[in-house]
């Protein structure tokens, strides 16, 4: 951990002791302490974001060169304790071996190479010369034009538990790549990674302010990371309500949001689809990290000719899936984050149930397992759009399915959803897939695939965000645009 302390706060370069104690951090597989973790106290909290504001003029006038070398540094050394790193990942989260080598760790290795490249980006952009005549504003002339991206300023980075190296990657790399310093609030669930993450960059040379790292097991680090005043941009994953309070304060503060919130994804399965194809894709929202991933395909919606024939290839699926301890090979489906969380999973199909939804298969405990967070894949099938269980999300290894009668009326009932950041469309008819695309109110669609290409720009219509990242897309998201203003 290159120096730092068990249990400390990373604020202005120095492992710091937390003022208000620590509190531990759950394997969820096991029930067991993983480690502790530091509790900030809102002061410290205001001292970390005092830390990135001094820090910020000096980092943000540092030659994007020198931020690259660093980056691809912190890469580095993440590499050279990547079994270590992937070890913590794994307790903390629950995610499998594989999923926390592959995804978590591995992901956020990829991350600070690609902001490494990131960082020499150009900046500027020239804009056409306008031609004015003469008048109030001054003689006639042709007059130039330059757009220059900057530094957005101190950037709060709240991020999400699911994924404790890959989400917190994707705001730190980008963010410092434009030359803005950042206070980091990870999800309390699992915060050891990002401490980890926080000492290779320390130790790939980042000077001291410009990522700085509080934590808490309640709301108040979190709200101070917020409202503190040195803060200039909040960039948060996470819920669809959390993220509407977090707007609130940054609307009074006039701060710049970057918001990745909930998800509902719709997943077409059209007359036309080839069925084994949509139930592969389908079928991960039941095996990565347990379906706690916003853009599961959780809401299948199916052309009625095709529904049984779905559900039964959904079903013997999720029925192959082996559900158990994390750290096994042959582990498909770990556990959920928290006690709390499968409750609330297990409360929602009981939901399900009570209004009237099937439950083909999951539904209770896997009971092979005495101890551990575990929620058996389980799928709801005579569900109607007007059920909670379809409009609300769940975010574990559940999916609802809803038949529909023809395109017209599923195009309807996927977009009738206050969700919008990730739907599907399965058909043998590319062009058709296309057309449907086209009309569904969602900042991305994927066609007979769940794939991601990770230039593409990532964020959700409607309640399920507001901003862009993923590739070139995070960069403008932490930035700022000036535009200067010459007389030819």
């Amino acid at each position: 951990m290159s120096g730092s302390g068990p249990g400390k706060l990373f604020i202005g370069g120095e492992w710091t002791e937390p003022a208000a104690g620590h509190y531990e951090v759950i394997d969820p597989s096991t029930e067991q302490v993983v480690g502790l973790a530091p509790e900030a106290s809102r002061a410290q909290v205001y001292e970390a974001a005092a830390a990135a504001r001094d820090a910020f003029g000096p980092w943000s006038r540092t030659r994007p060169e020198e931020r690259a070398a660093i980056l691809d540094r912190a890469a580095d050394l993440v590499q050279r304790d990547f079994a270590a790193h992937a070890e913590v990942a794994r307790a903390e989260s629950g995610a499998t071996a594989s999923t926390a080598r592959g995804m978590q760790v591995g992901v956020g290795i990829a991350r600070f190479r690609r902001y490494a490249r990131g960082a020499l980006e150009p900046v500027e952009e020239a804009v056409a010369p306008q031609i004015n005549e003469a008048g109030p504003m001054g003689r006639a002339g042709v007059f130039g034009a330059l757009a220059v991206r900057q530094p957005v300023g101190v950037v709060t980075c709240v991020t999400s538990y699911n994924n404790p190296w890959a989400n917190p990657a994707g705001k730190i790399a980008p963010a410092l790549a434009m030359g803005n310093t950042v206070v980091v609030k990870p999800a309390p669930q699992d915060p050891l990674s990002v401490y980890r993450m926080a000492a290779a960059l320390a130790e790939a040379g980042v000077p001291p302010g410009v990522v700085n790292v509080v934590t808490g097991s309640g709301a108040e680090a979190g709200e101070a990371a917020v409202d503190a005043p040195e803060v200039d941009m909040v960039s948060f994953t996470g819920s669809t309500a959390v993220g509407q309070r977090i707007a609130e304060v940054c609307g009074r503060g006039m701060k710049r949001q970057l918001m990745e919130l909930g998800g509902k994804g719709a997943a077409l399965v059209l007359d036309d689809a080839d069925v084994d194809v949509a139930v592969a894709g389908i079928g991960t929202t039941f095996s990565f990290y347990s379906g706690q991933i916003c853009t599961a395909p959780t809401r299948v919606l199916v052309h009625r000719s095709r529904q049984d024939e779905l559900i039964a290839a959904l079903t013997a699926y999720a029925n192959r899936l082996t559900v158990g301890d994390p750290r096994d090979r042959a582990t498909v489906v770990g556990p959920v984050i928290s006690a709390a969380h499968r409750d609330r999973v297990e409360a929602y199909v009981e939901l399900g149930r009570k209004e009237g939804a099937r439950v083909v298969t999951g539904g209770v405990r896997p009971g092979h397992l005495d101890r551990g967070f575990y929620v058996a894949p389980t799928l709801l099938a005579d569900c109607t759009p007007d059920m909670r269980v379809v409009r609300e999300e769940i975010f574990g290894p559940v999916v609802v399915v809803v038949p529909f009668d023809d395109e017209e009326e599923a195009v309807a009932l996927a977009n009738d959803s206050d969700y919008g950041l990730i739907d599907y469309v399965w058909s043998g008819d590319v062009a058709r897939a296309f057309r449907i695309a086209r009309r569904l109110r969602a900042g991305g669609v994927g066609v007979n695939t769940v794939g991601r290409n990770m230039e593409a720009p990532f964020g959700g219509f409607k309640k399920s965000g507001v901003g862009r990242d993923v590739g070139s897309y995070a960069l403008h998201a932490y930035s700022e645009t000036q535009a200067i203003v010459w007389p030819g």
